[in-house]
């Protein structure tokens, strides 16, 4: 809601400056009281041209018209439209936002020939609705820009996210190419050389027992460390192999 409040400052801010121009323009009706809530319906709508672009889009269009039509505060009554306007078209609504700019215009011509005084120049007319007509085609076309920033923008966001999401798999892989590495440079040199030590201290404590002599102390505990450190390395290289749960998040 807070978003929204700098749009109804907006418009109650356009809508007290149209009620002012309305009364001091010589050939306006009196300001009254349905005036002043077309102006209330305009802020109201524009409040909620985020949310609901097309049916503030359409509020707004119609309740400057019907200022307009009533008090005929001039080119200024167009000025809410064209921020419905332009949010409408940065919302992706081109075809709302066209048609209301189409429907807006046509009604401002409309009245001003209707209400003009037989002296009154028509090429004054025409050149008043052309600069609204380049002031609506302004709108249209920066909504459509900023859509395409938005758009852009979002899409830079999104290659950025993938691409560290492919470092990070990348870094996983190589820590996993790592690891393995090293478990088969641990089995290609500690296994053997244990194995060595193993099957050695084995054949002495076999031999020394078969000729009815107790193996010495040293000798045992050689054969025992060295089937000890077979098992941890065992253990290891295990470990060593077997992707961590990281990699299986990363890589699948």
């Amino acid at each position: 809601m807070r978003r929204d409040l700098p749009y109804a400052l907006s418009g109650l801010v356009l809508g007290g400056f149209l009620l002012g121009n309305a009364a001091l323009a010589p050939d306006a009706a009196p300001v009254r009281a349905i005036d002043v809530a077309l102006v209330l319906l305009m802020a109201a709508a524009l409040a909620a041209c985020r949310r609901h672009p097309v049916v503030a889009l359409i509020a707004v269009t119609a309740a400057m018209l019907a200022l307009h039509v009533r008090v005929h505060p001039g080119a200024s009554a167009g000025f809410p439209v064209l921020g419905a306007v332009y949010v409408a078209a940065g919302r992706g609504h081109r075809s709302a936002a066209a048609l209301a700019s189409l429907v807006f215009l046509g009604g401002f011509l409309a009245r001003d020939i209707a209400v003009a005084p037989a002296g009154r120049p028509g090429q004054l007319i025409v050149e008043r609705t052309a600069l609204l007509l380049g002031w609506f085609v302004a709108a249209n076309v920066a909504g459509l820009v900023a859509r395409q920033r938005r758009a852009y923008l979002e899409q830079v966001e999104q290659r950025a996210i993938e691409a560290e999401r492919t470092r990070e798999e990348m870094a996983l892989r190589r820590a996993g190419e790592e690891r393995l590495r090293i478990a088969r440079d641990l089995h290609d040199s500690l296994t053997h050389s244990i194995s060595v030590i193993k099957v050695q201290a084995g054949i002495a404590v076999h031999l020394a027992r078969k000729h009815g002599e107790e193996p010495s102390a040293a000798l045992l505990a050689i054969q025992e460390a060295s089937s000890a450190a077979m098992r941890e390395l065992r253990a290891t290289l295990d470990v060593l192999r077997a992707p961590s749960g990281v990699d299986r998040v990363g890589l699948g």
